[in-house]
């Protein structure tokens, strides 16, 4: 694709995560890579574009419509790389990738939504293999630090002989950082899909539900209630882990991401274990406060889900959470960090912990460097890169030249075998 007009196009630039990452590649991408932001409305993106630094200032800029998909097929075959940050993407992102699905254009996103990616995952995969596009989603704080870091985990476990992961826990030690409109308003719309089409609360419900081959996932289906009443118990159970006597809660990305993780497992032919068991939680600590902690937080988010799923709370709610497009200042955003902790159990009975963290705003500023450094791995990488195509996911796509990349943007991903 080098004969190709751009090496990457950024469609959605004019939102807010979107401008944060058209900031990013132009203090990041190499001299002489060619980018183009895209969106509907020129003059916004002509004002995204004077705000970038001088020598980003000569980028192209392409206004097309997320709903043009004939537009979107002809931007598509002009670009390496299609990285996308219009959201909510079940609604708005589905023409977007099928345009760079049947282009053989590769493609990457923000998305932290079951439903979107399987139904990519269903109608999308075929074409993109036959293509050659590698269709990576949730290139952000969704999924790539709990993705990477599994990632990292398994393959120091079996460059140690120490067999694969069993029990693996991603636990959330640190986070400080806004919520972004652009997530809540996934969320809302994926509850009102479910009240549409109510066969779909059975994706959701289904843990394996990104699983190409299910009938061979390592457990069998179970079906877990996903009315909201059932979301509101599930997630304000506050635990005390026997083992280091800390209380944790619920981490609300945790639906998402487990799911994306086990992904990669499949993907990978099971790489990470036939007996790999992951779950994520938010780690409260040990002091007397810590169960109340878990506890209100877990009522916390269980009360928006809830409140989400029925139109007279979800009104209100609409007035009091952030709307898309919205954020925080610079200098909120600078005051942000995240720090996650994996532990994991291997089948010969070693013990790893992985740290991954950075001091980034996790939903703003961090996930503007993951997404553009995504497309840029996807740009400029190609033969380092895992030779896969198709639905990915940033492990399986990507793999250890994201982590390098992350790394000397100052991210962590460390290591260690633990007694």
């Amino acid at each position: 694709m080098t004969t190709r007009e751009f090496d990457i196009v950024l469609f959605g630039a004019t939102g807010f995560v979107g401008a944060l990452t058209a900031a990013h590649l132009a203090s990041a991408a190499p001299a002489g890579t060619r980018i183009a932001l895209a969106g509907r409305s020129l003059p916004r993106l002509e004002q995204v574009r004077a705000e970038l630094p001088a020598d980003a200032r000569d980028w192209d800029l392409v206004t097309v419509d997320a709903t043009d998909l004939e537009g979107l097929r002809r931007l598509a075959a002009r670009t390496t790389v299609l990285a996308s940050t219009v959201g909510p993407y079940a609604p708005h992102g589905k023409d977007v990738v099928r345009a760079a699905a049947e282009q053989g254009t590769h493609y990457a996103d923000l998305t932290g939504e079951v439903l979107f990616v399987r139904w990519t995952m269903d109608e999308l995969d075929g074409i993109a293999r036959t293509s050659g596009a590698k269709i990576v989603h949730s290139c952000g704080f969704d999924s790539v630090p709990s993705d990477l870091g599994v990632l990292v985990t398994a393959q120091q476990v079996a460059a140690d002989g120490q067999g694969t992961l069993a029990d693996t826990t991603l636990a959330v030690t640190s986070l400080r950082g806004g919520i972004s409109g652009g997530t809540i308003d996934s969320l809302r719309q994926q509850i009102m899909m479910t009240h549409e089409d109510p066969a779909l609360r059975h994706v959701l419900a289904d843990r394996y539900a990104f699983s190409p081959r299910r009938s061979e996932e390592p457990t069998p289906h179970r079906h877990i209630p996903t009315g909201p009443l059932a979301r509101l118990r599930r997630l304000s159970l506050a635990r005390r882990d026997p083992a280091t006597g800390h209380w944790t809660g619920p981490f609300f990305m945790a639906g998402y991401n487990t799911r994306l993780v086990r992904l990669s497992n499949t993907l990978t032919g099971w790489s990470y274990g036939r007996g790999f068991r992951y779950r994520e939680v938010s780690d409260l600590g040990t002091g007397p406060a810590a169960p109340v902690r878990a506890t209100l937080m877990g009522l916390a988010l269980g009360s928006v889900a809830a409140g989400l799923s029925w139109r007279p709370t979800r009104t209100l709610l609409d007035r009091l959470l952030p709307s898309p497009g919205q954020g925080p200042s610079a200098a909120r955003r600078a005051a942000g960090r995240f720090r996650m902790e994996i532990t994991a159990t291997t089948s010969t009975g070693a013990r790893y912990r992985t740290t991954v963290a950075a001091d980034h705003d996790p939903g703003y500023d961090g996930t503007a460097i993951m997404l553009g450094q995504s497309a840029l791995c996807l740009a400029l990488d190609g033969p380092r890169l895992p030779d896969r195509t198709g639905v990915l996911t940033p492990a399986t796509a990507l793999g250890a030249v994201l982590v390098d990349r992350l790394r000397s943007q100052g991210f962590t991903f460390a290591v260690e075998r633990v007694a």
